[in-house]
């Protein structure tokens, strides 16, 4: 038997997706591991899930990392979709929208899409 663990996603600027994940999300640091050359972060929905996602960070990456035809995302329930739709609208990171489906996408600084459901 299995159970899911965590996803990961690697990031440019470690601070900048720390922010957008507590600011779009309220995903909080649950687990840190400084390697020197790389960190990772695992993010936490205050124990709504056991779930976590994996911030990997390599301080010799500089360019973006190629996310090919962006195919894969995350998705999220949100409590409140209304008012979730309207803070993302406002902080301009909703990426696609399916009003027939009655969901939406936000992409994090990285362009990595995250689908809202309600």
């Amino acid at each position: 038997m299995f159970k899911f663990a965590h996803n990961n996603l690697n990031v440019l600027d470690l601070e900048k997706s720390l922010k957008f994940y507590k600011d779009a999300l309220g995903l909080e640091p649950v687990k840190k591991i400084d390697g020197g050359d790389f960190k990772i972060i695992f993010l936490g929905d205050a124990h709504h899930s056991q779930h976590l996602l994996e911030l990997t960070w390599l301080a010799d990456r500089k360019e973006p990392y190629n996310l090919g035809d962006n195919e894969f995302h995350l998705a999220f329930y949100a409590d409140d979709f209304e008012k979730a739709h309207e803070k993302h609208k406002q902080m301009g990171c909703i990426c696609y929208e399916n009003t027939a489906m009655g969901i939406y996408f936000i992409n994090d600084p990285d362009g990595y899409w995250l689908e809202i459901l309600p």
